[in-house]
């Protein structure tokens, strides 16, 4: 056994162990990146949750963190992340699943009641809806926010501006309103039309065209 597989048998191991003890849940566990990661049904993250906390062999009892990533060309484009720690063991999982704009999510606040706040999270940033979930509502945006701002179709600039209003003494949102009229994005500059190739371009001299 080389040194690499000797230091990653213990994810291998538990792989292994979470395959064998949730055969209807888990659809992948594999180690990649030095990082054992389990993807599982989406209905069943409760029972996962449950099950690799609780289960001795296991013993991840820390959830660390849940975040979403948007694969917007994928029918289910949500990924929800679930980070967990095991302090015993001294070893990490990710546990994903995936769900769509209108695919609710079991909460796990009742699980890992941590969960809440990171439930809301997901939720303001990406639109994904927790069931059960005891106050889902937005956690980073203002009230009134439009749209989700981490989906890869969000625009860069926002729907709306904020700035305080000096005569009504108070903030005030406004649609945003863009000065130019148009704009052509190339590497060089958003805001200004490519003019050269490539920077440098300019110095080169026009070649001679032959028989000139």
């Amino acid at each position: 056994m080389t040194e690499q597989s000797a230091l990653h048998k213990p994810l291998y191991d538990a792989a292994d162990g979470i395959r064998a003890a949730l055969p209807n849940a888990v659809l992948a566990a594999q180690v990649a990146r030095d990082e054992l990661v389990v993807t599982v049904r989406r209905e069943t993250i409760v029972e996962v949750l449950i099950a690799l906390r609780d289960d001795p062999r296991f013993a991840y009892s820390q959830l660390i963190d849940i975040c979403g990533v948007d694969y917007p060309e994928k029918a289910e484009r949500f990924e929800i992340v679930y980070h967990l720690l095991s302090m015993t063991r001294n070893q990490r999982v990710r546990v994903k699943i995936t769900a769509s704009e209108d695919t609710p999510v079991p909460s796990v606040v009742a699980v890992h009641p941590c969960a809440n706040w990171l439930e809301r999270e997901v939720w303001d940033m990406y639109g994904v809806f927790f069931t059960d979930h005891p106050d889902l509502r937005r956690i980073l945006t203002d009230y009134g926010f439009e749209g989700h701002p981490l989906r890869k179709d969000f625009p860069l600039t926002g729907y709306v501006e904020v700035r305080y209003d000096e005569d009504q003494k108070r903030v005030i949102y406004e649609p945003v309103k863009l000065t130019q009229d148009f704009r052509t994005f190339d590497f060089l500059s958003p805001w200004e039309g490519m003019r050269h190739i490539l920077p440098g371009d300019e110095k080169a001299a026009t070649p001679a065209k032959p028989g000139a």
